[in-house]
């Protein structure tokens, strides 16, 4: 069974939100009267379900890290710096490159080209 949803527990949603969409490219849906904004990206995957975190949730803890495909990684931080999204340093493993970074809500965040690893390796 394929993992479709991710529910997220944020602060404040509309940030969130236009976090996803504008670094990630994900597509922002409401219904009128649900808390709960989803996000999905038009060439598919998981979509992400923001929900609204009870004052009482602490935030930022490192227990689930959101990790993003992106082939060309050091292109795509450069890009994201210029738009005001910082990553840290690049870490090199086995032919992959991978940065972090946080959200508004100091979740984790991964942009990493493992998924990519075999198309390098069959050139």
């Amino acid at each position: 069974m394929p993992l479709n949803r991710i529910t997220l527990y944020v602060r404040d949603v509309e940030e969130s939100a236009r976090f996803y969409a504008k670094h990630f490219g994900f597509e922002v849906f409401r219904e009128e009267g649900d808390r709960i904004v989803e996000l999905t990206h038009p060439d598919g995957g998981a979509s992400l379900m923001l929900h609204p975190a009870a004052k009482s949730q602490k935030m930022g803890q490192v227990l689930v890290k959101l990790v993003f495909d992106v082939e060309d990684v050091v292109a795509f931080c450069a890009v994201r710096a210029q738009e005001g999204l910082s990553f840290g340093s690049l870490h090199k493993g086995e032919d992959y490159v991978f940065a972090n970074a946080k959200d508004p809500d100091k979740n984790s965040i991964s942009v990493s080209s493992r998924a990519f690893r075999h198309l390098r390796k069959s050139d």
